[in-house]
């Protein structure tokens, strides 16, 4: 299944409507507008679940945030990325996407499990679950966090994460060369280093933040998966991207101190980095 995603963490009132289909019922949530700064933020919810035999129930959930004054194609093609088709970037043009890959994903399930749905001998709930997050708007700077999980049968659900942070002042996505000119394995160094300053859940027995012991890889990669506030730089992995599934989702920060003599000096002036 698609990973890719969305979930507004704005408060709101939610206007709430249903219509059913055969033993599945589907909820779309629309929010009011929310101001932030200088454009407005608005968001769209479809779920939906579907009772595929007597052991197997599937549901379907996805949030995507609306930018109703961003008209620049670019910027919103990069900031709806992975979600293939979407021409149409209005509340109602996003909305019925939606409903279109809720078809598509349980259309999917009920033509690969047909063969062996009779074979499942106890009651399971699969799910497919993606959201986009509004993070922060800082300096003209958007921080949008990408959100997905599921669970098709096995020992656990997955799930993971993507960061983005888009310059809606000159209209892209940021790339890290546009934050500092350091050398990829100078920025890897610095990741092993600092590996265990954020706690992800993994201690040792003295209550120390313990991420080190759980790695997977000798180097840790230095993504595009990245963020920023006022203090630091900060790189999130997924599970199993760089530790083990128990670790959990790892993010690792990179001060700008850290990074001092090396940071654009366009976005050192713009954020107001001092040291």
């Amino acid at each position: 299944m698609k990973n890719s995603i969305a979930a507004l963490a704005l408060s709101a009132l939610f206007i709430v409507s249903c219509k059913k289909n055969e033993n599945s019922s589907t909820e779309i949530i629309k929010n009011d507008s929310v101001h932030t700064n200088t454009f407005t933020v608005d968001s769209v919810k479809v779920s939906d679940s579907l009772k595929l035999s007597d052991s197997l129930k599937v549901k379907f959930s996805a949030t995507m945030l609306v930018f109703p004054d961003i008209k620049n194609k670019t910027l919103l093609d990069s900031i709806y990325f992975g979600e293939k088709n979407i021409r149409d970037f209005s509340k109602n043009g996003i909305l019925t996407w939606l409903e279109k890959d809720k078809t598509e994903y349980f259309n999917t399930i009920k033509k690969d499990s047909k063969d062996w749905i009779s074979d499942i001998s106890f009651s399971q709930e699969w799910y497919s679950d993606k959201a986009m997050k509004l993070k922060s708007k800082l300096h003209d700077y958007l921080h949008i966090q990408y959100i997905w999980s599921s669970y098709e049968g096995g020992a656990h659900d997955n799930y993971g994460f993507s960061e983005r942070v888009f310059d809606v002042k000159n209209g892209k996505k940021l790339q890290l060369k546009d934050i500092t000119s350091m050398s990829v394995s100078k920025i890897e160094a610095l990741l092993l280093k600092n590996i265990n300053k954020i706690n992800s859940g993994t201690t040792d027995n003295t209550g120390a933040v313990n991420n080190s012991e759980m790695l997977l890889v000798d180097v840790i990669p230095a993504t595009e998966n990245f963020y920023f506030d006022e203090k630091n730089l900060y790189f999130h992995y997924s599970p199993y991207e760089i530790a083990a599934f128990a670790a959990g989702d790892i993010t690792i920060p990179i001060s700008w101190t850290e990074l001092k003599g090396t940071i654009n000096p366009e976005f050192e002036k713009r954020m107001g980095i001092t040291y």
